[in-house]
């Protein structure tokens, strides 16, 4: 381990928004012993994106340090809902839904993290008590404490619903922090108060409390709202490379220094061509979650598709059929078939001018339109997305 086992503070903190009680890292570092590192992820959805990454390479920076790390995954706390930023209950997913996505969310963890040096655990261990242990934990704190809560607070202003489910997350949270006796804590800057509520909860249960960390929120490919995918604006890890190219490359200039800062950990060159700094950060992220060939393949394509104008050489070939009694095709539901996007969205595609046949845009009326006319004939969706069209007999 670096350092005498530990490593720097200062190394730890770069790049951090807040480490705080202030000065408390610093001493935890300079007992000697491997801190056990904690990062809860409640698996709401199936796949992590570069927002994740964020903070999963500061998990790695303490592993490299030579500290342990305790993924924790919210099996339990996700059929409650993290309501920070929300100003609704979040939908409840199904327990199967709930485990399907706890696997890949780890499988994809492990291509940032050392899973030699990460503990990971499932926090229904411990949260799926007898009703007199749960009304032992949250009898401990008062409902005033956490309707500080800013995103209790905006709501209860506008009169929206809080539920008391909604309420009892911190606490469920916190006590992760008791279960797997956690000495530092991680999240975004969105999560301080559920990371300051985990001292609390260790403070009640009269055990030693954790520093906090929180790291920035990664803007998503519009280079405005935090990076989502019920936004549309994230980046898969597993994406494929040439998908993970071009929505790089779709990243405004003006957000190209807080993704190098970010996701590089490096400044960015501002006498430097804005073309050439946003193809590096393609190139080294495809690099990092693919491979060097498969970057240079990413590239390539991208250039024949949006610098050529050519089509790409490996467009998959998709057969539809002809579903009106004159022999026609409906445009929203072959986008559906073949695109992966609802009917309504098809056709708001169509309205937005994001359809394309053979290079040209295609008019949001007719909606339907002769078989004949699209066999062989190559559909897009988007700048990346191709399909060409065999009509079947």
């Amino acid at each position: 381990m670096s350092d005498g086992g530990s490593g720097s503070s200062e190394a730890l903190l770069a790049g951090a928004v807040d480490a705080l009680p202030e000065g408390r890292l610093a001493a935890q570092l300079a007992e000697g012993r491997p801190l056990r590192v904690k990062l809860g992820i409640d698996p709401t959805a199936p796949d992590i994106h570069l927002g994740h990454v964020v903070v999963l390479s500061k998990l790695r920076a303490f592993q490299d340090a030579g500290h342990v790390v305790v993924l924790i995954i919210g099996d339990f706390t996700a059929r409650v809902g993290d309501p920070s930023g929300r100003s609704a209950e979040r939908p409840v997913l199904s327990v199967e839904e709930i485990e399907e996505h706890a696997e890949t969310f780890q499988d994809q963890a492990f291509r940032v993290l050392d899973p030699a040096r990460t503990e990971v655990r499932r926090n229904s261990e411990w949260l799926t008590m007898p009703a007199e242990e749960l009304f032992d934990l949250v009898r401990r704190f008062t409902v005033a404490r956490l309707l500080e809560r800013d995103d209790f607070a905006r709501r209860m202003a506008a009169e929206e619903p809080i539920s008391a489910l909604e309420l009892l997350y911190p606490i469920l949270q916190g006590y992760d922090s008791v279960a797997v006796e956690a000495d530092v804590e991680l999240g975004g800057t969105d999560q301080m108060f559920n990371l300051l509520f985990g001292r609390d909860v260790q403070a009640a249960f009269g055990t030693a409390q954790q520093s906090v960390m929180t790291m920035p929120i990664l803007p998503g490919t519009d280079g405005t709202r935090r990076m989502s995918k019920s936004l549309g604006n994230y980046v898969g890890v597993t994406e494929p490379p040439e998908e993970m190219f071009g929505k790089l490359m779709s990243v405004p200039d003006e957000a190209m220094a807080v993704y190098y800062s970010l996701l590089l950990g490096e400044e960015l060159d501002g006498e430097r061509h804005p073309g050439e700094a946003k193809r590096e950060l393609a190139r080294r992220l495809v690099e990092r979650f693919h491979d060097e060939k498969a970057a240079a393949v990413a590239e390539a394509r991208f250039d024949q598709v949006h610098v050529h104008r050519e089509l790409p050489d490996d467009v998959e070939e998709v057969v539809v059929k002809a579903t009106g009694p004159d022999g026609s095709v409906h445009l929203p539901a072959l986008l559906a078939d073949h695109f992966g996007v609802s009917r309504s969205e098809g056709r708001r595609l169509l309205e937005q001018g994001g359809v394309r046949l053979d290079g040209e845009q295609l008019s949001p009326e007719p909606l339907d339109l002769p078989a004949a006319e699209l066999d062989g004939r190559v559909i897009q969706v988007g700048r990346r997305r191709h399909r060409r069209l065999r009509v079947a007999a």
